[in-house]
């Protein structure tokens, strides 16, 4: 009989990533990882099926291993590995397999890092990305960079991000570009004999991309784009006289949607491949997924140029065809989390609200490949969300969703607010959702404006944080309980991270509807913001609406901080202490203020994670962070009962 989820049960589930076809489309490799309570970590393994049907079966033992690439000439099979890494080493390692199987080969560790690695089209060589450190004399930071530190990455003030070629044969590295930028993606020509990649030039502005190219042997750069766009994806033509990027040139800041453009390798000239108004890449929250899922990942083949496109609550993939066409190719209620194109057949993978990643291929119909989170449903009882539209008091729509626990008893209600702000809930699976539902709570998540999947005006809340995105939250909270009458509206908690944990700050000192809150990795200050975080200045500027000096009184109206004497709601801040998104200075000074003011108020901090510790972090800490958020709301919203 299946029983309720509960926090440590992200154990059972089986995450999929990085799907690569043979050349000849009859075997596809992927990565799937689990997490491993034991050690504490998670262990991956590349896995292999074949696409005409069968068991998908595990093809490495090493317990580290993930992102396989399959030769061009079908020989072998390259992958990135931690294997004989220990939990605080550092880098990782590249190996290859033969495509029979047998023992994998050692080609390259680097305690730097590799990224992205790709084969050269005649199998002899491999391309990566990889750091590169500045040596200092001792543990002194000298620091002369403005971004100085990174989410996950730590201090990078001395380290540069460049590409590398990998000789197969000798195992020789050659660094192919150095200088003061760091390269965000490449792409080798299908002839071999270039590489396109993106780098960020401007250290006040690093969200800008220029696309370069190079020779594939190295050697002097010539800059193809005007320093103008946001770019995040890139793809040869199949005969090579033009790329595929994924832009925008920020006319709603960073706000903006990217669409697919082609840019011609000679000229220069940019052309539109498709121009719907939705933002391009997967970013609905799931904390039960690993690999990519940004807005790069375009293939360009003969049928044309795939891109995954945010469409509402769901991630769907197309094709931009010559002559201006675009057509739908994996729609339906779910997120395409991943994919790799060729010869007309996709090979997918994708999740819902309610069921978990597994690998589809779709060659004319389409069926799944594997079901390797079957065993989870067996023993899990996994809620099915509620979908719902409200008219917001401005007339436009909103999308949310309520999840019910079971049974017909009165119950308390948690309004769980997105990060981003341009990110979305939706048909992608949240074990904390599960979580919360298993324990008795109605869980209630909406689109505010902000979110991303719609239109870019519906996106844009430039220098309006806390205002009609908080407008949204609230009537659409009310037009739930209206719809929901099971749900108790005295036992109301309110829970978010990132910008969902500025939300939370925010509406806990703008209403008293709340019983008890929970604020994740929040923003408390923009001012601290603006000095502290990886993202500090640019995106504060952008999205606050200003910096400390000439917005000195926009940004103070603006930061929770300002309205912590009106706050009575209990307040857990949890926060970790290597985020360096939004920096532990946020939890740590507001919750001082609310002490000081003699509010209720808990601090909860988990060393070594970073702002990801809610989908990427130690699972033990994971497991203590639901505990904790359980602990807070069974004491103040199920005391007494």
């Amino acid at each position: 009989m299946p029983r309720p989820v509960r926090p440590a049960d992200f154990i059972l589930y089986r995450s999929i990533s990085d799907p690569s076809f043979s050349p000849d489309c009859r075997r596809i490799a992927f990565s799937v990882r689990r997490a491993n309570m034991d050690d504490d970590s998670y262990d991956s393994d590349i896995y292999v099926v074949d696409s005409a049907g069968g068991q998908a079966e595990p093809f490495t033992t090493g317990k580290k291993d993930y992102d396989p690439k399959w030769s061009p000439d079908g020989a072998s099979i390259l992958f990135l590995s931690r294997r004989q890494f220990s939990k605080d080493d550092k880098g990782n390692a590249l190996y290859l397999i033969g495509a029979k199987g047998g023992e994998a080969k050692l080609l390259h560790k680097s305690k730097d890092g590799i990224d992205g690695p790709q084969w050269a089209p005649d199998s002899k060589s491999i391309f990566f990305l990889s750091y590169t450190s500045r040596k200092q004399k001792d543990d002194v930071k000298v620091i002369r960079r403005l971004s100085f530190w990174f989410n996950g990455l730590g201090f990078v003030f001395n380290r540069r991000r460049h590409l590398f070629r990998l000789n197969v044969a000798t195992g020789s590295v050659t660094q192919l570009t150095r200088g003061e930028f760091d390269i965000g993606d490449f792409a080798i020509s299908n002839d071999g004999g270039k590489i396109a990649y993106l780098a960020s030039t401007n250290e006040l502005r690093p969200y800008i991309s220029d696309v370069f190219l190079i020779s594939a042997k190295g050697g002097r750069r010539q800059k193809l784009t005007k320093s103008n766009m946001e770019i995040g994806g890139l793809a040869w033509s199949p005969d090579d006289g033009e790329l595929a990027i994924s832009g925008d040139e920020l006319p709603y800041g960073l706000a903006s949607h990217s669409r697919v453009m082609t840019l011609n390798r000679r000229s220069g000239k940019v052309a539109l491949a498709e121009d719907a108004d939705r933002n391009k890449g997967n970013s609905l929250n799931s904390d039960a997924r690993s690999g990519a899922h940004g807005p790069g990942n375009l293939v360009w083949d003969n049928e044309g140029i795939y891109y995954v496109q945010a469409d509402g609550a769901s991630a769907h993939l197309y094709l931009a065809k010559p002559g201006g066409r675009t057509e739908l190719v994996i729609g339906g209620e779910r997120s395409v989390e991943g994919y790799d194109a060729r010869a007309g057949k996709v090979a997918f993978v994708a999740m819902s609200s309610d069921r978990l990643q597994e690998l589809y291929l779709k060659s004319g119909k389409e069926r799944a490949l594997t079901k390797l989170n079957s065993g989870a449903y067996e023993t899990l009882d996994i809620l099915s969300p509620e979908r719902l539209t409200f008219l917001a008091s401005d007339g436009e729509t909103v999308e949310g969703w309520v999840l019910l626990p079971k049974g017909k008893a009165k119950v308390p209600g948690i309004l769980y607010v997105h990060g981003g702000p341009k990110t979305a809930f939706g048909n992608a699976f949240m074990h904390e959702f599960q979580t919360f539902a298993g324990a008795g709570y109605a869980v209630i998540y909406l689109n505010p404006r902000g979110s991303d999947g719609y239109s870019e005006r519906f996106a844009d809340i430039r220098g309006r944080y806390g205002s009609r995105d908080f407008d949204d939250l609230m009537e659409g909270l009310d037009f739930v309980l209206k719809k929901y009458p099971q749900i108790d509206e005295g036992r109301l908690g309110i829970a978010g991270g990132s910008y969902g944990g500025y939300m939370t700050n925010w509406a806990i000192g703008h209403t008293t509807r709340f019983s008890a809150a929970v604020t994740d990795r929040s923003i408390a200050s923009w001012t601290s913001f603006w000095g502290t975080s990886d993202i500090g200045p640019f995106f504060t500027e952008d999205q606050a609406g200003g910096d400390p000096w000439d917005s000195a009184d926009k940004l103070r109206a603006n930061s929770p901080m300002t309205y912590a004497p009106n706050v009575e709601t209990p307040l857990l801040l949890v926060h970790s202490m290597e985020d360096y998104r939004c920096w532990m200075v946020e939890g740590l000074e507001f919750y001082t203020a609310l002490k000081k003011l003699g509010k209720e108020a808990e601090l909860v901090l988990f060393p070594g994670e970073n702002h990801d510790l809610s989908r990427m972090g130690k699972p033990k800490h994971r497991v203590a962070r639901l505990n904790h958020y359980l602990r807070w709301f069974d004491a103040h919203l199920k005391r007494g009962r």
